[in-house]
């Protein structure tokens, strides 16, 4: 039941990320913002939000080891080891290289076209997940990575009709190409996490996961400031934030502050799908979120939704239901069958201390 419950949690959260986060990427760059490495850096800047729920365990750690009389030591303030702390350094360094080529592919494609590139991610997610966690393929989920390769191949054949105004065909292949390698190295990013928790030699609680996330969101962080620094982002920012054509410099800031703190949310949901389940399952329930995605960039932007769109759109829902299905069949269930003893993540602790 905890586990259930936490999963509901963590796919909330992914949710609000997912819709969220490229709504208001969109609109910071529509409404005059062009800084590519700013918002590559506020993709993971939110990260101290995260010292809250750390700070909560810690107390409920110290908390039960004072009220055990067996237990001598203090609570360590941090759980993670030498082996995971390098590791979580090196996916940190991945995932901030990936915010900014999805960062820049944001910024001259629509939210539609990009949300329909990156839902190309549970293909590959399929592909890595195989090779990286023994993950097997069934002939569904094999349908699933063709109908949504093909979704993307007929976006890549119709690339003039729905380029935004003040957008250079050359910029719009680029954006368009960057965020198709984006959603590669996405795919990639969450099965290595995934085979991170197998290989470690330490149990997989949340509060490692919470770590886990936190070290991998400074060192993404820190990627894209060096990029902020050499760019002059810092100097252009406050002019910026004057000429921002909505509001004043309040809202541009307020603006900045929701954009990582909605970011924040993506990723403590995709990390936490992932330790809940499993990496491809964070890559359906970010496949299956694109519909709504799409909707709302139509809705709140304007944006054209040509014939092409609305086939890759089909394809890619008709490829997520394939997987799901196939998943049913099969006798796999995504959230709740149990995995094989190669592929099993370590179990919630049933005392819930860790779950702050």
């Amino acid at each position: 039941m905890m586990k259930n419950g936490l999963l509901i949690i963590v796919c909330i959260f992914l949710a609000i990320g997912t819709c969220g986060g490229p709504l208001l990427t969109r609109l910071y760059y529509t409404k005059g913002g062009s800084r590519i490495w700013f918002m590559s850096f506020l993709a993971t800047a939110g990260c101290p939000i995260i010292l809250i729920p750390l700070y909560v365990s810690f107390l409920r750690r110290s908390n039960r080891n004072h009220n055990n009389s067996e237990t001598a030591e203090k609570a360590k303030v941090f759980v993670m080891e030498t082996p995971l702390f390098i590791a979580s350094i090196v996916i940190g360094l991945l995932i901030g290289l990936d915010n900014y080529l999805y960062a820049y592919g944001l910024a001259y494609l629509p939210v539609s076209t990009s949300s329909l590139i990156v839902g190309t991610q549970l293909a590959f997610n399929a592909i890595f997940s195989f090779l990286m966690v023994k993950q097997k393929f069934t002939p569904f989920s094999i349908n699933a990575v063709v109908l949504l390769t093909v979704g993307t191949g007929i976006l890549a054949l119709h690339t003039d009709r729905d380029r935004p105004a003040g957008v250079s065909k050359k910029e719009y292949v680029v954006g368009f190409l960057l965020t198709l390698i984006a959603a590669v190295l996405y795919a990639f990013l969450m099965p290595l996490v995934e085979l991170t928790y197998k290989k470690v030699r330490q149990e997989i609680t949340f509060t490692l996961v919470l770590e886990m996330q936190m070290v991998m969101c400074v060192a993404s962080t820190c990627f894209c400031l060096v990029g902020m620094v050499v760019k002059g982002d810092f100097v252009a920012i406050p002019r910026e934030a004057r000429e921002f054509m909505i509001g004043s410099s309040l809202f541009y800031y307020t603006l900045i502050v929701v954009i990582g703190i909605v970011w924040q949310c993506f990723f403590l949901g995709a990390l936490g799908v992932v330790y809940c389940a499993s990496s491809l399952a964070s890559g359906v329930f970010v496949s299956v979120l694109l519909p709504v995605t799409e909707v709302l960039a139509v809705v709140c932007f304007r944006e054209k939704f040509q014939a092409e769109k609305g086939v890759a759109l089909l394809l890619s829902l008709w490829g997520f239901v394939s997987y799901f299905y196939g998943e049913f069949k099969s006798g796999k269930k995504i959230i709740d069958s149990p995995k094989s003893p190669e592929t099993e993540l370590p179990p919630l602790p049933v005392s819930g201390s860790d779950v702050a």
